[in-house]
């Protein structure tokens, strides 16, 4: 073989491996878009559902009321409970027996002073004062309990009600107006909502890759649909091998502050300081 065809051929096979090389590089590592998590919203207590204020479709934001459960016999305690730490009758009839006692005592000594009254009756009116301070006690301890039950009735009626925990979308509604809501994770919940800021894509690495990856590590992720760019993180590395696969998973942590991110989309992702295992060629 003369020269000229040996470097044809050395291009040739040069050509081939670039050809080869170039797609594994760009494709990266296989990884699905999805939601930071979705969880499904169920009520603390039983109860008729009063309102929900969001449906399939909407979005969402942390702390706003999403479902009401009906509640007037709540609300009636609460006011109740909230009257009862503002009857101070007690308080002021236990004081004016304490002033009264204490009056009468001070006479009552002048009067043991000069021989006029018996010893007997200096105690009784010792007593008198005593049980007029412990009614006074009493009273004191009625109003603090009866504020420790305006709390109680007041978190009673906070269970009537289900916040957003976290801004998103919501999935799916599955109870309406009027249906009975139960509590417990076997029950049917209301609402099924997914949080998408940030998105997360759980990707799998082979085993000879582990060590190589920390959290922190910036990455980039390619969305199959609509084939968006967005900037990622490694949020967590698992620290176990699943022998099966012989593969480990990273995490990584999207921002979609835009919403841009196309949940449920497949994607490629490219970890910074980490390449693909080249596939042996059959």
């Amino acid at each position: 073989m003369n020269k000229r065809a040996v470097l044809a051929l050395i291009g040739m096979v040069a050509v081939q491996a670039a050809a080869v090389a170039a797609p594994a590089d760009e494709a990266g590592f296989e990884c699905l878009l999805e939601p930071w998590q979705v969880i499904e919203i169920r009520t603390p207590v039983d109860g008729i559902i009063g309102s929900i204020s969001a449906s399939r479709g909407d979005t969402i934001k942390r702390g706003q009321p999403l479902v009401v459960l009906q509640s007037q016999s709540e609300r009636v305690a609460v006011e109740l409970a909230r009257l009862r730490t503002k009857l101070d009758g007690a308080v002021v009839a236990a004081r004016n027996r304490i002033d009264y006692a204490t009056k009468r005592q001070a006479r009552l000594i002048d009067l043991e002073r000069d021989k006029f009254i018996s010893a007997q009756a200096r105690d009784e009116a010792d007593a008198e004062k005593r049980l007029a301070e412990a009614e006074l006690q009493s009273a004191l301890e009625s109003r603090d309990v009866a504020k420790l039950d305006l709390q109680r009735a007041q978190e009673l009626l906070a269970l009537r009600t289900v916040a957003a925990p976290f801004s998103g979308v919501v999935v799916d509604r599955m109870l309406n107006v009027g249906e009975l809501a139960e509590a417990g994770s076997g029950r049917k919940p209301v609402l099924k909502l997914a949080q998408i800021d940030p998105m997360r894509a759980d990707v799998a690495l082979p085993a000879a890759l582990f060590g190589q990856v920390k959290p922190g590590t910036k990455a980039t992720v390619r969305a199959a649909v609509g084939g968006g760019r967005f900037n990622a993180v490694v949020r967590s590395v698992d620290r176990v091998i699943d022998a099966a696969s012989s593969t480990f998973v990273v995490r990584l942590e999207v921002p979609n502050p835009a919403d841009k991110v196309p949940g449920g989309s497949r994607c490629a992702a490219s970890i910074d300081g980490v390449a693909p295992i080249a596939r042996p060629r059959p």
